[in-house]
């Protein structure tokens, strides 16, 4: 079975370089659903079972226009399980101010998720974020007769939880770099097959027509 996953559209907090996190939900860019439409004309004769998407606004609405294009368009399933990390008093503040005030902690968000301590902003844990955003990912493969499927979710998250998924280590989630809007990365699994095979990554050469600016700040 073959497991596709795309992050939601640019937002404006994505735009002012604002922490967005489990919380805050900034509109959707009015550039980016020329992005959402593109790719779902890449997707749109891909025979998905189901559309899994975060309960936030911005993926809700990314999963939604996919969906339109589709030939086959099928259900979309909110969940709290594909919410961004939560990111505590961190979201809604500059991306550099906050670099300037917790220097290393930040670096670690970005790069080493096994160095990470969200306690000094209230954030959440990284190993209860795996747990939620894997776990709704393997629930969905479990319950679904032949797939393929589609997830749409955020950058943080769904960057740890792909590579999780693919075997990767706590240290090495952040080794490829992050998400970046409306890109396209696809899994594979054969049932009992751990873990799962990373087919694609981050392809965003559908976008490029648009000359639009990638953004995998997280």
């Amino acid at each position: 079975m073959k497991i596709y996953f795309t992050r939601h559209g640019k937002t404006q907090w994505n735009q002012e370089k604002k922490f967005q996190g489990m919380m805050g939900d900034s509109p959707l860019l009015a550039e980016s659903f020329q992005a959402i439409e593109a790719l779902g004309e890449t997707v749109k004769d891909i025979p998905f079972e189901k559309i899994y998407s975060s309960s936030s606004r911005r993926a809700y609405l990314t999963a939604e226009g996919i969906k339109n294009r589709l030939a086959h368009p099928v259900e979309i399933i909110r969940t709290d399980d594909l919410r961004e990390l939560g990111l505590g008093s961190l979201e809604g503040q500059s991306i550099t101010k906050m670099y300037e005030k917790y220097g290393e902690n930040m670096a670690h968000l970005r790069h080493r998720l096994d160095m990470y301590d969200p306690t000094p902003f209230g954030g959440e844990a990284i190993d209860k974020m795996l747990s939620r955003t894997t776990g709704l990912v393997r629930q969905a493969v479990a319950e679904t007769e032949k797939g393929p499927l589609l997830f749409v979710g955020h950058g943080a998250s769904l960057t740890a939880a792909i590579q999780s998924l693919a075997g990767e280590s706590k240290a090495e989630l952040r080794s490829m770099g992050g998400l970046y809007n409306n890109s396209l990365t696809i899994l594979e699994t054969a049932e009992g097959d751990q873990p799962y095979r990373l087919l694609e990554w981050n392809n965003i050469d559908f976008l490029n027509q648009l000359k639009q600016q990638p953004d995998a700040i997280l």
